[in-house]
């Protein structure tokens, strides 16, 4: 699969969701093209935590039409030991890209927080650098729409219930640290 990889995470209820959505190279520009025309008039971009419920359930119907997949990693998580369960998260999931032969990481930007990430994918794709193609950034999600994805079906999983059942069609997979 030559695929390009969005990343975006949640932390709820003492779980860490790392959600990594997978779009092949032929259908990124109609998956960007549809995800922007979701905008609201003068909105930049689609967070799902600040939208209204019934939108919301539009936004997850309009998402689940889209040519993507999800992957979804969980890990158990205090607030002092969520980055540890990220980076382990991160870990996990770029060695899980590499198998699958995704070519660009994206993932939406923490700041100064990036650092941390930058470590993580170092040591993980740094003892292969020429055998992988594997790249990676960290963008702000205004710049990038697919990130919108991760982020929606990150909060819904995290939410649970009916929002949980509302995407569980999207995910393809569930990987438990």
């Amino acid at each position: 699969m030559s695929a390009h990889a969005f990343v975006d995470e949640s932390a709820r209820n003492r779980q860490f969701l790392l959600c990594v959505t997978l779009v092949e190279p032929a259908h990124l520009r109609p998956t960007r093209r549809a995800l922007t025309e979701l905008l609201l008039r003068g909105a930049r971009e689609l967070h799902f935590k600040k939208e209204k419920e019934p939108r919301r359930r539009q936004l997850i119907d309009q998402m689940a039409k889209m040519s993507v997949s999800v992957r979804m990693y969980t890990g158990s998580c205090s607030p002092k030991t969520e980055e540890a369960v990220r980076q382990q998260c991160l870990r996990q999931m770029a060695e899980d890209l590499l198998a699958v032969g995704a070519h660009r990481l994206v993932l939406d930007t923490r700041n100064e927080r990036d650092a941390h990430d930058h470590r993580t994918l170092w040591q993980t794709l740094g003892s292969r650098p020429s055998k992988t193609e594997l790249t990676y950034e960290h963008l702000d999600s205004t710049l990038e729409p697919i990130l919108w994805i991760s982020d929606a079906v990150a909060w819904c999983f995290g939410a649970g219930g009916g929002w949980a059942q509302r995407v569980a069609g999207l995910i393809d997979a569930h990987i438990k640290l």
